[in-house]
């Protein structure tokens, strides 16, 4: 056993408690875990406050002083230490809520001590809660002038593992290392190409720097590799997928109903991006290869209209094809288009979601098996071993996103082949983590918008204009349009001031009265079949205004409706603004989308806002989102969907390093396809043990 496997709990400092709580909460169980454990930022500790330069708007200060009283308050877990600290221009309080006894035992009086930490001010005086702090002259003695500031939880906090404990673990690892160097994990070419600090050098800077421009080039190759590694991975998935996934061929000579649905059944031209990205499908139909391709596409870009077209090709040479969509109601509004456009055609469609009913559910089995079914439109319930097709050929994968990769591989057991698969995505995704969350996949973008359509015209408004906003909808409804009214919650919140939906709809129906306006209401408690007879009360017409939650964010298309209304919208996130404002403009009226916002916003809030008020760039908005919450949150919670959990990398900011990775990884696969030369042995063996690490992705999507 090398020391970099030695149990953490040895460790001088630690013990089996420390060790415990550092494995359950940090997953810290080696010397090796310990120092992959990374500061996330630096503090210059070379620079002193005296008490007068204090201020409120500053967080971590750093002062030097003495212990001038110790008072102890309360009684058991209640009880708490506070220590005046004094510097000759003023006094700060210190408050310890644990360990009192240690900490009164151990200061001393007479020593000058520095002290760091979160200042708060309460009444004209400033205290610093659970401050590191330790006598000037051992302070003096190693202080470098900048020290790691690592990431922490509660648990950790409350059982006195500080910064400054970390820092000490940290130096304890290195000594019980002695002369034991850290293994290498990226090839030597690669290190000299790039003038990268080697793995030991790196983890040392960061550790323990002393020098702001190399804690800059160690943090560079932190991400780097971080990077690459997810990148390498793509690569040689992709290298595999092509080498060993077949694909049907679906002839351009066969395209009797592709020729007769452009000539008699296509209502309107294809964009330039349309033809473009159909171009791209036909070359993956025909190749032999198996079709492994996202298409991105902003709101009401016409990324349907692409699929069916990829559909009639596999109909057209005999299999069949399936649309999964992460919802009923995307479902139903999936099959209710396709059965519209498609009318005319000899094509039988089925819908399968949950709530099918047992026959028909038992006739749809027989049709896929015998092939009287040539496109089967639904929800999870594909996913059923039940359900078995005769010759699929291709598969298509709507909001993908939302699926887990587990479940998009049962796709694959449909057929003793693997059908094609195309990835629908009507959330824009920027760049770089389109790379690191589809950088296996072929990426095809629609970029341009039908002809016809405009502009929809944003504005932010507050309750006090509200009675303006009343006048809008019904100028609109006169006209023979109708309005989306969207809400947060369905009830109200003792937790959340925000506008609930059943309060809404009695608002509107008091402002909107009966029989001059239809009011319907659909959120994600009602009953199946209840929400599927409210919505088509609005899809048919009879209804002016719909009162909604987010269940229409997606998959909803009512040409004539011209008005969204987002009421807190501060509530919801970007993606989702966009995405419910993307309900309207879908006809060639002008539309609106009114976020109504209460008149206290975060910075965040704010800048939500007014970027949706200034742009209509479903990519711009997008970035500005990854900015604001990270990328992790933009594929749901804290980086879900992410290949791994990023130490230093950071998507909506290293973009480059993301790039120049890529770049890398790429060209070493495709110079070294089985990493078979001597100086790749090393990515070899790295790359089999992540492999191992996590689900085998070669069949999957």
């Amino acid at each position: 056993m090398t020391n970099l496997e030695y149990d953490i709990q040895f460790l001088p400092g630690v013990g089996p408690k420390r060790a415990e709580l550092l494995k359950t909460e940090l997953n810290i169980h080696t010397i090796d875990d310990l120092l992959n454990f990374l500061p996330f930022r630096y503090i210059d500790r070379s620079k002193f406050y005296t008490v007068r330069e204090l201020e409120p708007a500053m967080t971590s200060v750093q002062l030097k002083g003495y212990i001038t009283g110790m008072t102890t308050e309360g009684e058991g877990h209640k009880k708490r230490l506070k220590a005046q600290f004094s510097d000759g221009t003023g006094s700060v309080t210190l408050v310890w809520f644990s360990n009192v006894q240690w900490v009164v035992n151990s200061l001393k009086p007479g020593v000058e001590y520095v002290v760091f930490g979160r200042i708060t001010e309460f009444k004209a005086q400033y205290s610093i809660s659970h401050p590191e702090i330790e006598e000037f002259a051992k302070f003096s003695e190693k202080n470098n002038g900048f020290v790691g500031v690592y990431p922490s939880t509660e648990k950790i906090k409350n059982a006195g593992i500080s910064g400054k404990v970390f820092r000490t673990m940290v130096e304890s690892a290195f000594k019980k290392l002695n002369t034991e160097k850290i293994l290498e994990t990226l090839p030597a070419y690669v290190l000299e190409e790039f003038a990268l600090l080697n793995l030991h050098e790196t983890l040392t800077t960061l550790h323990m720097p002393n020098d702001l421009s190399k804690i800059s080039r160690a943090q560079f190759r932190i991400k780097f590799e971080e990077l690459f590694w997810v990148q390498l991975a793509f690569a040689f998935r992709r290298k595999e997928h092509k080498a060993f996934a077949h694909g049907f061929v679906f002839h351009r000579a066969n395209d009797k109903l592709l020729k007769q649905f452009y000539k008699q059944h296509l209502p309107f031209s294809l964009t330039g991006a349309q033809v473009r990205v159909m171009g791209e499908i036909r070359a993956d139909v025909e190749s032999g290869k198996h079709m492994n391709r996202l298409i991105q596409g902003d709101v009401g870009s016409g990324k349907t209209l692409i699929a069916v077209l990829a559909m009639l090709m596999a109909v057209d040479n005999g299999h069949q094809a399936c649309l999964m969509a992460p919802t009923e109601i995307l479902a139903q509004q999936h099959f209710q288009s396709l059965t519209t456009l498609l009318a005319d055609l000899p094509i039988r469609i089925e819908l399968l979601t949950g709530s099918t009913k047992k026959k028909q559910r038992t006739a749809i089995h027989e049709g896929l098996q015998n092939g009287a079914i040539h496109i089967l439109v639904g929800t999870h319930a594909l996913l059923e071993d039940v359900v078995q097709f005769r010759n699929l050929g291709l598969c298509v994968i709507d909001e993908q996103h939302r699926f887990g990769v587990a479940q998009r591989a049962r796709l694959w057991k449909k057929n003793s082949n693997a059908p094609h698969i195309l990835v629908m995505t009507a959330t824009p995704i920027p760049r770089t983590l389109a790379m690191t969350l589809y950088g296996d996949l072929d990426v095809s973008v629609i970029d341009e918008l039908p002809p016809g359509r405009k502009p929809i015209k944003t504005v932010l408004a507050r309750d006090s204009q509200r009675l303006r906003v009343f006048g809008l909808m019904r100028e609109q409804i006169a006209l023979g349009r109708q309005v989306y009214v969207v809400y947060p919650l369905i009830k109200e919140s003792e937790r959340l001031d925000y506008k609930d939906l059943e309060d809404g709809y009695a608002s509107i129906t008091r402002a909107f009265p009966f029989p001059n306006y239809a009011t319907t209401v659909v959120h994600g408690q009602m009953k199946a079949a209840d929400k599927e007879f409210s919505m088509n009360e609005f899809v048919q017409g009879r209804a002016h205004i719909m009162v909604a939650t987010t269940v229409i964010e997606v998959g909803v298309n009512v040409p004539n409706a011209t008005v969204m209304i987002i009421e807190s919208a501060e509530r919801f996130g970007l993606s989702q603004l966009h995405q419910l404002r993307g309900r309207v403009g879908r006809g060639g009226e002008l539309s609106y989308c009114v976020l109504m916002a209460s008149n206290k916003l975060s910075n965040d809030a704010q800048t939500r806002l007014e970027t949706m008020v200034q742009s209509n760039d479903g990519f711009e908005i997008a970035e500005v989102d990854m900015k604001l919450r990270g990328p992790g949150d933009i594929e749901g919670t804290q980086q879900s969907g992410l290949p791994v959990n990023f130490k230093l990398a950071n998507l909506a900011k290293d973009g480059q390093i993301v790039q120049l990775a890529r770049n890398v990884a790429f060209r070493i696969i495709e110079q070294d396809p089985n990493l078979e030369h001597t100086e790749n042995a090393i990515l070899a063996k790295g790359l089999k043990q992540r492999q191992a690490a996590h689900i085998s992705w070669r069949n999957i999507s």
